[in-house]
């Protein structure tokens, strides 16, 4: 186990300063001096919160954040430019960096390689600010054993149209699960409009086991409240709220505790108590509420650690599953096809499809993607009017660095005499499906 995280202690030293013509600012944090750059570039543009601000929020909850991220791999999210602009993600730790920042290497499903940064203080958390890093992204691994995942990552992910009232009633039939396998989840929002639930385990299971196990807790979710959870992999088969079993795949990262998240309000992933769930709403949470309540209540997921727990249980209800006939389920798209999973093609590109659906427009920035889709509303205002929420898919696609957005619209609601046929992308950036 990684050393007990500790809350770093910060002053600044000699104020900003000047170094080759920019303006830095000087910290020294736990005893290691760190130049922010650019301190007062604006991150967030309507609370007007700047890369300082996003320095001083990780060190006051640095304790919180190093329970979650610390002594883990990261990827990093960098937003160099504010939450407006342009992001990219980075596996690879940048050459020029301290010689006291920490990198292990990891092997991905492709064969590829990377250092990835293992923040291990608050010093670290600090310079991961400095490049502009918002989200702590840590794999669900510990740096001393990258084979064997700690914890077991339940994503409630609400398609569109789902009320937040609806991922809490789902959160706590995941908790009844849980209990009922004989493990503990923690709790927090997503930051966004979801809600994640953690689960700490024993390091015995490869990544494999633990995502059949996290499977298998999904389909039981589903089981329980089929109305209001699903463990369909494809979009346009989901409804409710999704319980995302792939983020347990080798190489999937999620947003961990206390994060600051690339919203207008800039949101944070807060942990929560399981009697704070039914009161909580993540607007209350942001990189300017969080400290104080930080300070006030402490972590609620101090205890995190001590319980880890067997995922025998869930790995013997998989096997049940098995048997009854509900094998794999569907793999991230770009993961090889593994044995014993189905086919994996959308519903929707199936001989006999049973979901309509067109895609609209493809673009590197999401509001240039819907963009489109206002503009294709426009010109079939009769099919648009009998879409749902829930029938438009915004697909955030992930290539190795960057990202870009693909919608689709569901036409299953639309009367079959009014549904438009395929047109042309619009708009269509093609070289992004490579990416």
């Amino acid at each position: 186990m990684s050393p007990a995280p500790r809350r770093g202690t910060a002053r600044s030293r000699g104020g900003a300063a000047r170094e080759g013509g920019d303006e830095h600012e000087r910290l020294v944090v736990d005893g290691r001096e760190i130049a922010i750059s650019n301190p007062g570039k604006v991150l967030f543009p309507k609370p007007k919160y700047t890369k300082l601000d996003l320095v001083r929020y990780y060190l006051a909850v640095a304790a919180g954040a190093l329970r979650g991220a610390g002594g883990r791999p990261n990827v990093l999210v960098r937003y160099p430019n504010g939450i407006t602009r342009e992001f990219f993600y980075q596996k690879r730790a940048p050459e020029s960096r301290p010689p006291w920042i920490e990198v292990v290497t990891l092997r991905f499903p492709s064969g590829r390689t990377a250092e990835e940064v293992v923040p291990r203080d608050a010093a670290a958390l600090a310079w991961l600010a400095n490049l502009a890093c918002l989200e702590l992204h840590p794999h669900p691994v510990r740096a001393e054993d990258l084979d064997h995942p700690d914890e077991l990552r339940v994503d409630l992910d609400p398609v569109p149209g789902v009320k937040w009232a609806q991922v809490r009633q789902v959160a706590h039939v995941v908790d009844a699960a849980l209990r009922d396998s004989g493990l503990t989840g923690w709790p927090k929002t997503s930051g966004s409009r979801g809600l994640h639930v953690l689960v700490r385990i024993e390091r015995r299971w490869g990544f494999d086991a633990v995502r059949r196990a996290a499977l298998a807790l999904a389909r039981e979710v589903e089981r329980r409240v089929p109305k209001l959870a699903t463990s369909k992999w494809w979009k346009e088969e989901r409804h409710g709220v999704f319980v995302d079993y792939n983020q347990n795949a080798k190489d999937r990262t999620v947003a961990s505790a206390y994060s600051v998240r690339p919203t207008p309000d800039a949101r944070v992933s807060a942990p929560l108590r399981w009697d704070e769930v039914d009161a909580a709403d993540p607007a209350d949470f942001t990189l300017a509420t969080m400290p104080q309540r930080f300070a006030t209540l402490g972590d609620r997921h101090a205890g995190i650690d001590a319980t880890p727990g067997s995922l025998e249980q869930l790995l013997e209800l998989s096997a049940r599953h098995e048997r009854e006939g509900l094998g794999d389920a569907p793999w991230p798209p770009h993961y090889k096809k593994q044995a014993g999973e189905p086919t994996r093609v959308q519903p929707s590109r199936a001989r006999a499809a049973k979901h309509p659906l067109i895609e609209i427009g493809r673009a590197k920035r999401e509001q240039e993607a819907l963009a489109g889709l206002k503009r294709w509303k426009a010109r079939h205002k009769k099919a648009a009017a009998y879409l749902e929420p829930s029938d438009v898919l915004v697909d955030r696609m992930r290539g190795r660095s960057s990202t870009w957005t693909r919608i689709r619209v569901n036409l299953r609601h639309v009367p079959p005499k009014l549904r438009p046929r395929q047109e042309r992308l619009d708009p269509d950036e093609k070289t992004l499906e490579s990416s």
